[in-house]
């Protein structure tokens, strides 16, 4: 098991899907991971799970759509551990925001969590870790933020805004031990994506996306797509013509 170049990390959204899978990968190879969410009872199971297996993993009741909150515990946890050395904005919410009948609260809650509550967790000790001289910051992005998809305008453009925040991070933070990833996955087997009613191609089981994932930030990838042939796909939906998407895209939901 190839040795984690961290000590201490934080991830959000950790009582289900990607981020639990996330909090106890770094956790089984010795990082002291802060797992944080909504549903304190699931990160209490999580952090009886990890114990059987010798991880350390502590549970944070966090809710990120609340900035100042977020902004504030995670600082106070920072203190407590020494400096945080990653953090992982993982909480998102998703669903549809179809246009012809837009659901105002729906999409103010996808930009409550996935805009404002990943650049809270994100930044809240951004200047820390550039006097530390050290960090990592990822944010779990979606392949669905390369165009707007039908019935998705919130969700798509939340991680469009993450990606280009996350770029911008990077380029800033070029002459400093400050990393910055950002995380793409595609259609994964989670509780978000157990709605969803039409085709998801190259869906993936939690645990190998997991595995994909917690590799790719290890090795400080800037930018990671997953699986490979939807990130190709996705990538070359950028060179389609608007009036050729829009017709395409319009019929696929």
């Amino acid at each position: 098991m190839t040795e984690m170049p961290y000590r201490t990390a934080l991830v959000t959204g950790a009582s289900s899907g990607l981020g639990r899978g996330l909090a106890l990968w770094f956790g089984k190879r010795g990082v002291k991971v802060y797992a944080a969410a909504r549903r304190h009872d699931n990160l209490e199971a999580l952090a009886r799970e990890a114990r059987v297996t010798g991880a350390d993993i502590e549970p944070v009741a966090l809710d990120v759509s609340q900035a100042e909150p977020t902004l504030e515990r995670i600082r106070a946890l920072d203190d407590a551990c020494g400096g945080l050395d990653l953090v992982v904005a993982n909480a998102g919410v998703g669903g549809q925001t179809d246009a012809r009948h837009f659901p105002w609260e729906h999409a103010k809650r996808i930009i409550d969590v996935n805009v404002t509550g990943a650049v809270a967790t994100l930044s809240a000790v951004l200047p820390r870790m550039v006097e530390r001289n050290r960090g990592h910051l990822v944010g779990v992005s979606s392949l669905a933020s390369c165009r707007g998809l039908p019935q998705n305008a919130a969700y798509s453009a939340s991680k469009a805004f993450l990606n280009t925040f996350l770029e911008s991070l990077r380029v800033d933070l070029q002459g400093t031990r400050v990393r910055v990833t950002c995380i793409k996955p595609g259609f994964v087997k989670t509780e978000m994506t157990a709605g969803i009613r039409h085709v998801m191609p190259f869906l993936l089981e939690s645990e190998p996306a997991v595995e994909l994932m917690g590799r790719a930030i290890s090795r400080g990838a800037a930018e990671y797509g997953f699986p490979w042939p939807m990130d190709r796909a996705v990538g070359l939906t950028k060179l389609v013509p608007n009036f050729l998407f829009d017709a395409v895209a319009s019929r696929v939901l």
